[in-house]
């Protein structure tokens, strides 16, 4: 009686601790799902929008094909996660966690990359900077974000606010009012002050300490990697959210789903045995037979 009752808080903590892993992986890969739907959904508005206005073509100077990307990724491996779960399907689990598995290296290898070749990297980001600056008035996308960006980091330009110069209305020799200066978003200004377009006017051509307390003189570049490395314990936590699902509850539930799943088949060919009344000696060679075999599976002779 103890080892039958031993043996049967085993299977419950068995069956409970597979519930909790593939009700943990359900919700994880929903959430995904919702958030790659969402990503998605906007960036075919923001694709939508950016064809009316006829902007520019460049993926890097388009959010939306990025977007769009991104969310189709997420989408598509999310859904194949939440399908294998509630279908314990041990081909799609497998493939889940390979997916998450190549993700997961992808990411590393990005991450790597870009520190080893940190100078690169900056370089790289402000020269797209400087590419999206010279059409800031032609691609609503990017005129948004950079805005956006120069508002909130307290910035101006990729590099520093010399970089808007390279916009054919902010080029010194340019014939308009914008001629030598930047754009309203590089002022400092208290939000409750009016707006004034023309705060930045005339500071391209000037030193840097001449135009301090008129615009922001660093670069979005460097701003935001100072942000970051300001912030490196939300974003550790950020990134420790999105990796650790990705190594350990994967995995988990595809042992789980098939080990599991083949002991609650197991477990099904018992009681049918019981019922049918073959004697408790021979459940052992039974469970293993059901675990292998599966439901179609002859019972083991009983030895004794």
């Amino acid at each position: 009686m103890m080892a039958t009752g031993d043996s049967g808080q085993v299977r419950y903590c068995e069956r409970f601790s597979y519930l909790c892993l593939k009700f943990s992986l359900i919700v994880y890969s929903l959430f995904f799902w919702f958030i790659g739907a969402l990503i998605l959904s906007v960036g075919i508005y923001a694709e939508v929008e950016r064809q009316k206005y006829k902007t520019l073509e460049s993926a890097f100077l388009a959010p939306a094909i990025i977007l769009i990307l991104l969310g189709v990724v997420m989408f598509i491996v999310s859904f194949v996660g939440v399908l294998a779960s509630l279908r314990d399907n041990i081909c799609l689990l497998q493939a889940f966690m390979y997916i998450l598995g190549i993700c997961l290296i992808i990411e590393l290898i990005g991450g790597v990359v870009a520190l080893i070749f940190r100078n690169q990297t900056i370089e790289f980001l402000n020269d797209n900077i400087r590419r999206g600056i010279k059409n800031y008035y032609d691609d609503l996308d990017f005129k948004n974000i950079m805005d956006f960006v120069q508002e909130q980091f307290k910035c101006c330009g990729g590099e520093d606010y010399k970089d808007w110069a390279m916009n054919q209305y902010h080029d010194c020799s340019a014939p308009g009012p914008l001629a030598c200066g930047v754009p309203y978003t590089c002022c400092f200004r208290n939000k409750s002050d009016v707006i004034n377009t023309m705060c930045g006017y005339k500071t391209i051509d000037k030193e840097r300490l001449s135009v301090l307390d008129v615009i922001y003189i660093r670069g979005c570049t460097n701003a935001v990697i100072i942000w970051f490395m300001d912030n490196y314990t939300i974003m550790a936590a950020v990134l420790l959210g999105i990796l650790l699902p990705q190594v350990r509850p994967s995995r988990r539930e595809v042992e789980a789903g098939g080990l599991g799943g083949q002991r609650e088949m197991g477990k099904v060919v018992m009681i049918i045995a019981n019922r049918a009344g073959i004697s408790e000696a021979g459940e052992g060679a039974l469970t293993l037979t059901g675990t292998q075999g599966g439901l179609g599976s002859k019972p083991a002779p009983d030895t004794d």
